[in-house]
């Protein structure tokens, strides 16, 4: 948990600008991110920035640009907000940690989210244990249903390649209830 609290004054959000599409679709568009998400057109970012149901942010990191994080559902009816997408170039840093942080203490506190929820690729094992590390509960899985590098099986047969797609949450009474046992930062 230290580290993580070293990193936290380093790391903000701020509105994405159309300045800084190219930014996002080419970090997006980086080897090492591809595999864990769905890369999106240019024009959906575009949509994203500009749909007020929508929040697009940078991540920056010691004022330089490391990423960014897209939230949907902002004014949904049901005050269920989704972590659509978060993609960040520094890895190992944790940098991730921080914006998962912020992005609930958003949800929460200024969107009046009752459920903070994603979906996480059934490979992205990295991300799957932070979301679990901070609270956030598997609700389901969807077997098989999005296309990804085919990969070997345990006899080196080259599969069709699809991936599932895990569906996991954090509700509002389990993240006040974070914040009460101190593993929210305040």
């Amino acid at each position: 948990m230290a580290s993580t609290e070293m990193y936290d004054h380093r790391v903000t959000l701020r509105p994405t600008m159309l300045s800084d599409l190219d930014f996002v679709v080419g970090v997006e568009q980086d080897a090492a991110n591809r595999p864990f998400i769905t890369p999106w057109e240019r024009t959906q970012h575009e949509g994203a920035i500009r749909f007020p149901d929508a929040r697009h942010f940078i991540v920056e990191l010691d004022a330089e640009r490391a990423g960014f994080v897209i939230l949907q559902g902002c004014r949904n009816p049901n005050r269920s907000v989704e972590l659509k997408r978060i993609v960040l170039g520094p890895k190992g840093q944790g940098v991730g940690r921080i914006c998962v942080r912020l992005l609930k203490r958003m949800a929460f506190t200024q969107l009046g989210a009752h459920r903070f929820w994603l979906d996480v690729k059934g490979r992205n094992t990295r991300a799957q244990a932070l979301y679990r590390s901070e609270g956030y509960v598997e609700e389901g899985r969807l077997r098989e249903c999005v296309r990804a590098e085919p990969l070997p099986d345990a006899q080196g047969v080259m599969g069709e390649g699809f991936d599932d797609l895990i569906v996991m949450s954090l509700l509002k009474r389990e993240y006040e209830a974070r914040v009460a046992q101190g593993l929210e930062p305040s």
